[in-house]
């Protein structure tokens, strides 16, 4: 079945409403957000007092990510089995166990072990969650819905920090990880007690069980090596973002509180567009917004080498923050576009292992950048990879849109 990306039909647009689903569809994403976003500040502080040197806690922080990674695939596994309401309430389970862990922690094998755990329960979530509301979502609402499950993540990510140094204020650093074990637990909690988005769950259960992944695979190899390359891409540019501006302050002997007003104000605009954006992709297209994204991106990262003092590195961070802002749910929405009705979860698994691959690979490409050619030209090198997304993005998004084939 296709349909025009431009037109969406107005019958179906007309007979369903974001509202009543407000709660159980993006509740539990504020809520992950939240305990994301309460515990990411002390990680490396935690490992730190447990004795290790400063590597072993970027690495301790990287297992969150690297838990991502590796559980994608049995991430699909698991919400195939057993359906995307029932993996929701694990993985906030699961979550908050591991964060409650993370508190206890004697050593840093133990803090290492329990941010796996958290990289597994937040795979497990975003793809069940994702897989949910496609299922649920007519198609003329996709982009707006996936868009908001993005800017929901990101609100509770964005607050997470405040209510965790409220926490550090009553309780100590290990306070933090009681605020994200119970926003966890919330989120598994709000899952549990809604009612199934979809009807006959188990029934659509049982056909996804059908599809493997190898399966899947196969028969979606053409859209995985063109369009899931843009995915890549799209992928690194937004990790090295969060990466370049603190690096960039600090050469610029900007102070740490200079830093994080300028990592503040371009997250603030970066919240700011997510619903915006999601009804333009809907209304006119995903080219419409997923290349701009990736063109204000990439002139933002290229930019930035070439400022020299607080205000203008606020600007090209607030540029780099509108770019960001305007895909969030993109990289969702495309990939629900092309997700069989059947065999759902592993495609969209295998669509989430290519992000985190990008997620995982931008970072690094940085690092080695910045060593080779120095830093300037690191930052750049990003910022052309990010017009190349927008390139990749232009060729390869359809002018219609595939849905459920």
């Amino acid at each position: 079945m296709a349909t025009p990306d431009a037109a969406t039909t107005p019958v179906a647009e007309d007979a369903f409403s974001l509202r009543p689903i407000l709660i159980p569809a993006f509740a539990p994403a504020v809520l992950f957000g939240l305990a994301e976003g309460a515990v990411l500040p002390v990680v490396a502080l935690t490992a730190r007092n447990l004795g290790g040197s400063v590597a072993m806690a970027s690495l301790i922080v990287a297992l969150i990510g690297i838990g991502s990674l590796v559980s994608n695939i049995p991430s699909a596994l698991i919400t195939t089995r057993y359906g995307e309401r029932t993996a929701i309430v694990a993985a906030g389970s699961v979550s908050a166990c591991a964060l409650l862990l993370a508190m206890a922690a004697p050593d840093n094998v133990v803090l290492g072990l329990a941010m796996l755990l958290v990289g597994f329960a937040n795979s497990v979530f975003s793809l069940a969650r994702q897989s949910y509301l496609t299922e649920a979502v007519p198609i003329a609402m996709r982009a707006r819905a996936l868009s908001t499950l993005g800017g929901s993540s990101r609100i509770g990510i964005f607050a997470g920090p405040f209510l965790g140094a409220a926490a550090i204020q009553l309780g100590g650093t290990r306070a933090a990880y009681v605020v994200g074990a119970l926003a966890a637990a919330s989120a598994g909690l709000v899952a549990l007690l809604s009612r199934d988005l979809v009807a006959d769950a188990d029934r659509q259960a049982r056909d996804h069980a059908s599809v493997t992944v190898p399966m899947v695979l196969r028969s979606h190899r053409r859209v995985f090596l063109t369009l899931g390359l843009g995915v890549v891409l799209v992928a690194a540019v937004r990790a090295s973002r969060q990466v370049v501006l603190p690096l960039w302050s600090e050469q610029l002997g900007l102070s740490p509180t200079a830093t994080s007003l300028i990592y503040g104000l371009a997250g603030a605009i970066d919240m700011a567009t997510f619903y915006p954006a999601g009804r333009v992709m809907d209304r006119r297209g995903r080219r419409w917004v997923a290349v701009p994204s990736m063109l204000l991106m990439g002139l933002a990262l290229v930019l930035v080498p070439l400022t020299e003092r607080f205000g203008t590195l606020l600007l090209a961070a607030m540029l780099l923050g509108f770019g960001n802002g305007i895909g969030s749910g993109m990289i969702m929405t495309m990939g629900a576009d092309n997700a069989p009705a059947i065999g759902r979860p592993a495609f969209l698994g295998i669509w989430r292992l290519l992000s985190d691959l990008g997620s995982c690979g931008g970072p690094v490409l940085l690092s080695g950048l910045t060593g080779a050619a120095g830093l300037a030209a690191a930052v750049d090198g990003n910022g052309l990879i990010g017009l190349l997304a927008a390139a990749v993005l232009w060729y390869w998004i359809p002018r219609t849109r595939r849905v459920g084939r």
